[in-house]
């Protein structure tokens, strides 16, 4: 039998980061080694109680047994816009301006397939959370690199995107808080955005799903917020770093009411919807106490607090994140990010995310994520001393 090749679209992606880096983890604990993770950027705190026993009574009820509806149940649509309503003072119409999705990355991957056609132009920032890129690639389109460096504090500089690339651009991926280098974005920066992709007929895709992870009193904003904005934009959410639910799969995009709908018609022929009982443990997160959120955020400034403090002590100067559970920092001399990333995990028993798997613009830079206990952040502190001895 005729061996199985990869589809040409498969050929071109690169191999899946975080896959990566969990098969190395559990090679080295399979050896006996004791690994301290500041890899991948999934929550060690526990789903809030109230959020659990919702899932639970909710899975008793034999109705959530069955196929859900495929836009979500509209409870949930409600809970999610009057939450939007609250925290951004955004009004959204939950019939035609919310979408429920399997997680915000499903949802972001899905989307270029609605409005995308081969040969057509995507801006990607780079470094960047890879299912831009990659659900680019998927919907035959091509992947236009808007860098992300120190000097212009990690935003695009859109006045560098060329000409060419602008003609054929459809879609715009922004994302602030941003994943990999915790950088932020202020209302200036959101204006022009949205100046510069109505000036060339650009859709804006903005990935939210840090909003609520933020320290210092600082609290980010929704592009939503600007008038006419929704006009120009949809906006992924999701409830997993949020309320610490990263294995439920829940989140959503809202909106422009177009975007959603060619979303939801991709969705429809892909997946039958949510589990109810998610959805309906999704009402309680939304409309339970928030304050699992701010004791969540105080236990990450804590660490982050710990994980900056013990660099600066060894000479490793980093930039104090507003928002996410990240720390970008640069690499040291004579290493790359892959290099760096393989000496702390073969020297140190620490696992560091390389920048370079978050893109061209990533690599000399290495990202550590604060989801261990601070103790933990404490070990590595010291392996990373007698690793620079």
């Amino acid at each position: 039998m005729r061996e199985m090749k990869y589809s040409d679209r498969l050929a071109k992606l690169p191999p899946y980061l975080f896959a990566e880096i969990d098969k190395a983890k559990r090679q080295a604990k399979a050896r006996g080694r004791d690994i301290v993770d500041l890899g991948i950027g999934d929550p060690d705190l526990p789903t809030p109680p109230h959020i659990v026993e919702a899932l639970y009574k909710a899975a008793l009820d034999v109705n959530n047994h069955h196929y859900a509806l495929d836009n979500g149940m509209p409870e949930f649509r409600r809970a999610i816009a009057k939450w939007y309503q609250r925290r951004f003072n955004v009004k959204l119409d939950p019939d035609t301006e919310v979408l429920p999705l399997i997680g915000s990355k499903e949802g972001i991957a899905h989307f270029p397939l609605a409005f995308v056609n081969t040969g057509d132009h995507v801006l990607v920032p780079d470094p960047c959370y890879p299912p831009y890129r990659n659900g680019t690639i998927f919907a035959g389109g091509v992947p236009y690199l808007m860098p992300l460096l120190a000097e212009n504090g990690f935003l695009p500089d859109f006045s560098r995107i060329e000409r060419n690339a602008l003609k054929k651009a459809k879609l715009m991926f922004i994302n602030y808080p941003n994943n990999p280098t915790g950088a932020v974005a202020d209302e200036g920066f959101y204006r022009r955005t949205l100046a510069f992709a109505r000036r060339n007929n650009i859709f804006i895709c903005s990935d939210a799903a840090y909003s609520e992870i933020c320290f210092d009193a600082y609290r980010p904003m929704s592009i939503l917020q600007l008038g006419g904005a929704k006009d120009a934009a949809i906006e992924f959410h999701s409830l997993s770093k949020t309320y610490n639910m990263t294995g439920w799969r829940i989140g959503w995009a809202c909106g422009n009411k177009r975007a959603i709908a060619g979303l939801a018609k991709v969705k429809s022929n892909i997946d039958s919807g949510i589990f109810q009982a998610i959805q309906l443990a999704g009402i309680a997160a939304l409309e339970g106490p928030q304050s699992c959120i701010k004791k969540a955020n105080g236990i990450y400034q804590d660490r982050r607090d710990a994980l900056v403090d013990g660099l600066d002590s060894l000479g490793w100067r980093v930039s104090v994140p507003k928002a996410t559970f990240y720390i970008w920092l640069r690499v040291m001399r004579g290493y790359n990010s892959a290099s760096m990333a393989k000496a702390l995990l073969e020297k140190a028993d620490i696992i560091a995310t390389p920048g370079s798997g978050f893109g061209k613009y990533g690599e000399g830079y290495i990202r550590m994520a604060l989801t261990v206990p601070k103790e933990r952040i404490k070990v590595a502190i010291q392996r990373m001393k007698k690793f620079l001895r």
